[in-house]
Formats: structure tokens, sequence, C-alpha cells
């Protein structure tokens, strides 16, 4: 259940990061709300993660999940380039990640 609830704090990570660029510098309001709403619940769903996971393993592949996401969704929603190296650099990643929940 540890890991569920980890993957959905990573979820809203990455929601919060693509967020941060629709909220113009906290100037518009909905899109800054559901930004700090998504803050709020990624950091308290990774607490209670942190119950029964370790927090190295824990925070890693938070984090981990987050950047992937996000690095993908700048490539789909806001037309950042797919370079080779990038969609290495992302696989990477998510080698480490799967590497970590093997050994967590």
């Amino acid at each position: 259940m540890a890991w569920a609830i980890l993957l959905v704090a990573g979820l809203l990570e990455i929601g919060w990061a693509i967020g941060l660029k629709y909220t113009e510098g906290f100037s518009r309001l909905v899109p800054s709300v559901l930004t700090l709403a998504a803050m709020a619940g990624s950091v308290l769903l990774l607490g209670l993660a942190l119950k029964t996971l370790p927090i190295g393993t824990a925070y890693a592949v938070w984090t981990g999940v987050g950047a992937v996401g996000t690095a993908a969704l700048g490539i789909i929603l806001l037309g950042e380039p797919a370079t080779a190296m990038r969609l290495a650099s992302i696989g990477l990643i998510v080698s480490g990640i799967v590497g970590l929940k093997l050994v967590g």
C-alpha cells in the first residue's frame, strides 16, 4: 500500500511542477490554488509512505517519478525537445526507480 501512496504522491508532484508553469508566477488564482493543493497533497502522501518505506528509497522514487513525468509532459504539452540524449536520460531515471523498487 505504501508504494501505491508513493506513486500517487509522485503523480501529484508532476501536477504541481507542471502547474507552476500555468500559475504565471502565482498571479493566476485557479492554477495557483490547484498547484498549491497538489504540493500539499504530494508532501502529505510522501509522509504517509515514509511510515513504512525507507527515506532514501522513497524520496528517490518520489523525485524520480516527478522528474520523469514532468520531463515527459514538458515534451508532450509544452513542446520541449525530445532529443535522444534527453530520452536516454529519462530512461536512466526510470531504471533507477525500478532498481530502487526491486531492492526497497
